[in-house]
């Protein structure tokens, strides 16, 4: 089941990302590529505010779209809605929302919801399952593949 998420709701209910932060988007982006990764679920996840607007072809994933509202032509919320009104199997997909106005359109597409603060509220939990415990992190073992794309970003000096 996809979920469709409103991406600066839910940042302003995680305790550890700040709405003033330049990098929220960015960090929300880690955040639900680690959660996508976790569970095999797809995600698409909207922002205010993005310059030209559009698909984010550099934090997108194959399971993670991200996709921001042209800042002086729309919304985050006018394209969730629209995004609601247009895919064709509603009953197979989650909305994290905090607004009632998407909610309620979401319901009366027979589209699952959770708000966006119990939506944090699975994140941190997941976060904390994820984080590897003291000493554990010096034993991960890289694959020869993994080892020359870090090569790639880093040379090998």
């Amino acid at each position: 089941m996809p979920y469709l998420i409103d991406g600066h709701n839910l940042i302003a209910q995680l305790p550890d990302i700040a709405l003033d932060d330049p990098n929220d988007e960015a960090l929300l982006v880690e955040r639900l590529k680690g959660f996508v990764a976790g569970n095999g679920k797809r995600c698409v996840v909207i922002f205010d505010r993005g310059l030209p607007g559009g698909k984010s072809t550099v934090l997108s994933t194959s399971r993670l779209q991200v996709i921001f509202a042209s800042a002086h032509h729309t919304t985050a919320d006018r394209l969730i809605q629209k995004r609601i009104r247009s895919i064709k199997d509603p009953k197979n997909w989650t909305l994290v929302s905090s607004d009632n106005e998407i909610l309620a359109t979401a319901r009366a597409y027979g589209m699952k919801v959770i708000r966006a603060s119990d939506f944090a509220r699975q994140l941190q939990r997941a976060k904390k399952r994820q984080r590897p415990s003291i000493g554990e992190a010096e034993h991960i073992h890289l694959s020869e593949q993994e080892i020359d794309e870090w090569l790639k970003i880093f040379g090998d000096n």
